[in-house]
């Protein structure tokens, strides 16, 4: 492209940027030049398109500081699940130990946050996943006691392994407690 010309090098641009909505805009236009609808022009079958839903307007809540909680987290734990080891950013959670919404007063407390990976903080938010009064991982006894246990072998493995604690913000042992009272 180093002798395009000036549009030539924008639709380029556009492209590498959103391919997807650059190839859609494309056939909307030579349908709309050849004078086709665009379901005729990409041989779609109208019958086979989801009916129009309808539309609402919605409030949402955004959870302000979240990044910084993630952030903490990550850096107390040295960017590494306290579980696992893993040390993945992209899989890495910044958990609560008391859920966001059952707390107010605990929802930037770092001592209230976990690093943990995705895997083990979904064990954990649903309860299935706690730590003791000696901070060792443990599983509630029905998901051990499965006949479907393949797939759960990675999860379980940790099962008695002490929490890995940072050397800042370590988790308040009340809170570890309170959540684990919730589990059994």
């Amino acid at each position: 492209m180093a002798h395009g010309a000036k549009g030539e090098i924008e639709v380029w641009r556009d492209f590498e940027d959103d391919p997807a909505a650059l190839a859609f805009e494309s056939e909307r236009l030579l349908a709309k030049f050849s004078g086709r609808k665009l379901e005729d022009l990409a041989d779609i079958d109208e019958r086979e398109l989801p009916a129009e839903g309808p539309e609402r307007e919605r409030l949402v809540r955004v959870r302000v500081n979240q990044h910084f909680f993630r952030a903490a987290m990550l850096a107390a734990y040295e960017g590494k699940c306290c579980v696992t080891g893993l040390a993945l950013p992209e899989l890495l959670v910044a958990s609560h130990i008391v859920p966001w919404a059952d707390d107010p007063k605990q929802r930037m407390n770092p001592r209230n946050g976990l690093c943990l990976n995705a895997l083990h903080d979904r064990a954990f938010d649903r309860r299935l996943m706690f730590f003791d009064t000696e901070l060792k991982v443990r599983f509630r006894p029905e998901l051990k006691s499965r006949a479907d246990r393949e797939g759960l072998d990675w999860l379980l493995h940790f099962e008695g392994r002490p929490l890995r604690l940072p050397n800042k913000f370590r988790p308040d042992t009340v809170l570890i407690q309170r959540h684990a009272a919730t589990c059994r």
